[in-house]
């Protein structure tokens, strides 16, 4: 048992450094590295002290310990899931207003270029 708890620990101390990496090689955004970063402690304590999710679902009442493991994944990719909507909800907002604003500031240009006359010198 020990070395299952000794592996799953190592791993989520990798991801958490794999994840620091792409954070400063700028391969991945600093808030979104921070929810990874989370993820690897979160599997890196359970990999450590595998006791702690049957003492929580002791806490929650929930008789198969699993489950509760199983529910908080869920939860957080439904939380991960609705997070990357809304901030891709707010990109296409934002590309669509900057497209509005190209296409009055092209037209502007071409108003101001209509009223301009053209010079005659070489």
């Amino acid at each position: 048992m020990a070395s299952l708890q000794a592996t799953t620990a190592l791993m989520g101390i990798s991801l958490a450094v794999l994840i620091l990496y792409l954070v400063r090689r700028d391969h991945l955004y600093l808030m979104l590295g921070l929810f990874w970063v989370a993820v690897a402690a979160a599997a890196a304590l359970l990999g450590a002290w595998p006791g702690l999710i049957d003492h929580l679902a002791v806490l929650f009442r929930i008789s198969y310990s699993p489950a509760l493991l199983l529910l908080f994944v869920c939860i957080v990719l439904l939380l991960k899931a609705l997070h990357v909507d809304m901030v891709n909800t707010r990109v296409e907002r934002d590309m669509r207003r900057l497209n509005q604003r190209l296409a009055i500031l092209e037209a502007e240009i071409r108003r101001l270029r209509d009223q301009v006359p053209p010079s005659d010198t070489p």
